[in-house]
């Protein structure tokens, strides 16, 4: 019984830093660019796109086509980088119980 109520308190710990955890996410932030840098966005935790800077040659006419990639690559790498960044932080809240899969938590991985 004994280690049930140990498990309990551990799982009970790890519940609250998943929860921090989650905050943390929130306010993360992820820059991507493509095109060489000649588009950037910023991408909040939840995957909001916050802010977006074109590379004022990119405006000109004919370039629509170009400009449109550019900003979904941009928008790619941002939210690898955010996922990236996500996971490291569940991984961190979850410690040793990270790919435990216990019932009632959530899939971590």
């Amino acid at each position: 019984m004994k280690d049930i109520s140990g498990l309990m308190k551990q799982a009970q710990a790890m519940q609250q830093k998943l929860q921090e955890a989650q905050v943390k996410m929130a306010n993360t932030t992820a820059e991507g660019s493509s095109g060489g840098g000649m588009v950037a966005l910023t991408l909040k935790g939840s995957g909001e796109l916050v802010s977006m800077r074109i590379d004022d040659s990119l405006l000109s006419e004919g370039e629509g086509e170009i400009l449109s990639d550019l900003i979904v690559a941009a928008h790619a790498d941002a939210k690898r980088r955010l996922d990236e960044a996500n996971a490291e932080l569940m991984r961190e809240a979850a410690g040793p119980m990270a790919g435990m899969n216990l019932p009632g938590m959530p899939k971590l991985f």
